[in-house]
């Protein structure tokens, strides 16, 4: 048995979810799948996955195993990358977005990069949770705002504006914030932002709002504003157009935090892979012009 037996197809198995998609995705026989990680189990004394006729779970021992080899690939596939003679990306992406965001800008970003060189896939998860990028394996993360001291690497590759709006159905009834603690007040529409962002007297203030709404998906945000229900602060992307129709109304304009960043982060290691570096670059060229496409007001 060969030191690497086994190994990618742990990895194929628990991102696929089972035995037949992984040997699809290693484009191999699930015969061959399973004698791998029978193999491999026997070798190491221990149970890597539960299987039952539905489902494919790995153990505790097993989830140790998966993060593991998923390094241990990442960091042989960097290796033979790092030494590619032509600069060519070549390999698997991994990137991790939120949803949103994702579906509306990145994706069609990620795509054409994909399609333009033959010798990379890309694989984009979107997801509004926080992905530990070297436990799971990823190369690059697209997130915004502030960001945590995790060891990882951020360019700034675009930015967003934040906008506090409501509908005139709902103002009619409430009359409109003058100060933000008049939102105390005010039915708050929230979304997955823990706090409100302004800006006043040349310093950044924050709000943490109290509501009786709260969706993870800044479209469902948005609808609740246009049905008048109350007050949200969301990226322009949601509400831009709304504001130009008039459905929404802009609200304590002269508070308007600064524009927020929106970060590609990755791992210290990945930087100099052409994979990855010429994804950032594409990234940094072509987001803000999407955005601002979405977000600009009519002229």
């Amino acid at each position: 048995m060969g030191a690497w037996e086994g190994i990618e197809e742990v990895v194929a198995i628990a991102d696929s979810g089972s035995f037949v998609a992984a040997a699809a995705r290693l484009g191999t026989s699930t015969s061959h799948i399973s004698r791998a990680v029978i193999r491999l189990e026997n070798r190491i004394g221990a149970q890597i996955f539960v299987r039952t006729t539905r489902r494919v779970v790995p153990t505790p021992a097993g989830r140790t195993l998966i993060e593991q080899f998923r390094s241990l690939i990442a960091a042989r596939n960097d290796a033979l990358s790092a030494v590619s003679d032509d600069g060519a990306p070549r390999g698997e992406v991994r990137m991790t977005c939120s949803i949103a965001m994702g579906e509306r800008f990145v994706a069609q970003i990620a795509r054409d990069y994909a399609f333009a060189f033959p010798d990379v896939t890309v694989t984009l998860e979107l997801t509004n949770r926080v992905v530990d990028l070297l436990a799971e394996g990823f190369d690059l993360a697209i997130r915004t705002g502030t960001l945590p001291d995790s060891g990882l690497v951020a360019t700034r590759i675009a930015s967003r504006s934040l906008y506090l709006c409501a509908a005139p159905a709902y103002l009619a009834r409430a009359a409109a914030p003058q100060s933000i603690d008049d939102l105390a007040r005010h039915e708050c529409l929230l979304g997955t932002a823990p706090a409100w962002h302004f800006r006043a007297q040349g310093k950044d203030v924050t709000h943490r709002p109290a509501g009786r709404w709260r969706c993870n998906s800044g479209t469902a945000v948005t609808e609740a504003a246009l049905a008048g229900h109350g007050v949200c602060q969301l990226p322009d992307f949601y509400v831009m157009p709304h504001l130009q129709s008039g459905a929404l109304v802009s609200l304590l304009d002269p508070l308007r935090p600064q524009e927020e960043p929106i970060w590609a982060v990755y791992p210290q290691r990945r930087h100099l892979l052409p994979k990855v570096r010429l994804l950032i670059d594409k990234l940094r060229e072509e987001l803000p012009t999407v955005l601002q496409q979405t977000s600009s007001p009519r002229a």
